[in-house]
């Protein structure tokens, strides 16, 4: 096992790392940027170093900054966490090539799996379905409108690299489809600088039904169920549920040993997850997700399984200590992603909170790094914690995942509270009758 990790990310998945380290017994060294000399993460880390100003390209995407710290903290690892430099396969070959354990799966796997048309090409080999489109990078608009004229319309046009909605645009007719290529380049090009894209048919109304996993150095691969991940505004996530309500008990041992069969053959290590889009009893592969999820809570909460802290293990070299008939699954567990922004315009609402309570109680878990006094940064991801319920069923967790966003305080900036509110209020959500979809066409309602 490690004797010190260096954790090369902020906020609370910095905090949740150095929680399973230290229940593992391993040191932690924490990073962070001047803007956040006063985290959490920062206050409770055995070591920290500021590896730079505020801006996340000269802090916390800084990758000699960040091995830097680690040889002078004497780390054997890095976790890269969620976001930042998590899925960068040269980041992951640096920390190798410096003596250091990436805690994640090989650069080879970040690398085929961070180019969506890669990705897809190397999956559908293994026999994953995938849904109609082009075979790789699109060399032009022209082609473009030759493929989807072929494949028929509405198509969706997303970028090779990165994820979160970015570069991505939905095309209805031949004559959207030269605006919509040249916003999407851009916006690629912008966000990942790289503006290739590759194109899919469009399901009409899917939900988004993704798979946890988790292999070892030694060819042991588990899968521990699915997380419904529709509810989404901008192709970002806002409440996750495991299991999903959609599925039946076919369904969703199908869908678990297709995703873990198709890890196995790739030979993968460390955490994954495998993302489909689900219509009508059918499910197709829509990316994999080299790393940890923010969404990991609500699968810890439905099988007890540490989830981080067994990556730690599995990276240290140790083998899985289950195997796929250990792992059981009990209740119903929703997240809710918390975000410092106004709950109607969803502008950032970064600023100091004077007043904070988190949720408590049996079944609740509130994961953040904020407290009263604190001063939400405005350079980064405006999410700042995770509301997690867990119920004997669906309906006993929504009753308490009410009483707990009611019982939530946090005062001085506006937060989305209201809005999960409002979401979990509606009866199709209540009924589980929802797509990647339904959201917006809500807020359009007046939601």
């Amino acid at each position: 096992m490690f004797d010190k990790v260096l954790i090369a990310n902020r906020g609370e998945t910095a905090l949740r790392i150095h929680r399973a380290c230290r229940e593992l017994g391993i040191k932690t060294v924490a990073v962070h940027s001047t803007a956040d000399s006063e985290a959490m993460h920062v206050r409770l880390a055995d070591e920290s170093v500021c590896i730079g100003p505020p801006p996340s390209r000269d802090s916390y995407l800084n990758m000699s900054a960040l091995i830097s710290a680690a040889e002078i903290t004497g780390a054997d690892a890095i976790h890269p966490g969620i976001g930042f430099l998590s899925e960068n396969a040269q980041f992951a070959e640096m920390v190798e090539e410096h003596g250091f354990v990436f805690i994640g799966p090989t650069p080879e796997h970040i690398r085929i799996m961070g180019d969506k048309a890669t990705a897809k090409k190397t999956v559908a080999g293994l026999g994953l379905p995938v849904i109609q489109g082009s075979e790789g990078v699109l060399d032009n608009v022209e082609q473009a409108k030759k493929l989807a004229d072929k494949i028929g319309y509405p198509v969706l046009l997303k970028a090779v690299a990165g994820g979160g909605g970015k570069g991505m645009k939905a095309v209805h007719a031949r004559d959207e489809m030269e605006e919509a290529y040249q916003l999407a380049s851009g916006e690629a090009q912008a966000a990942f600088s790289n503006g290739g894209l590759y194109m899919e048919q469009l399901l009409e109304n899917p939900r988004h039904i993704e798979v946890q996993l988790l292999g070892d150095q030694h060819g042991n691969i588990v899968h521990f169920g699915e997380r419904d991940c529709s509810i989404q505004r901008r192709h970002q996530k806002v409440v996750e549920e495991a299991p999903s309500p959609a599925l039946n008990a076919s369904e969703r041992a199908h869908v678990g040993k297709l995703a873990a069969r198709t890890a196995k053959l790739l030979g993968y290590r460390g955490l994954g997850t495998i993302e489909f889009l689900y219509e009508k009893g059918k499910f197709f592969f829509m990316e994999m997700n080299t790393r940890l999820q923010i969404e990991h809570p609500i699968t810890e909460m439905i099988t007890g399984v540490d989830l981080v802290r067994e990556q730690i293990r599995v990276a240290s070299g140790a083998p899985l200590p289950f195997k796929q008939e250990d792992i059981k699954f009990h209740g119903h567990a929703i997240e809710c992603r918390i975000n410092a922004e106004d709950p109607n315009t969803f502008a950032p609402q970064p600023g100091k909170i004077t007043n904070f309570h988190a949720a408590g109680g049996l079944g609740v878990r509130f994961d953040s790094a904020i407290y009263a006094g604190y001063k939400v940064p405005p350079h980064y991801d405006s999410m700042i914690a995770k509301l997690i319920v867990h119920g004997a069923n669906r309906n006993d967790c929504l009753l308490r995942l009410r009483r707990a966003l009611e019982e939530t305080v946090v005062d001085g900036i506006k937060t989305n509270l209201p809005l999960h509110l409002r979401i979990i209020s509606d009866p199709e959500f209540i009924d589980g009758n929802y797509t990647i979809h339904w959201l917006e066409k809500k807020l359009a309602e007046g939601l």
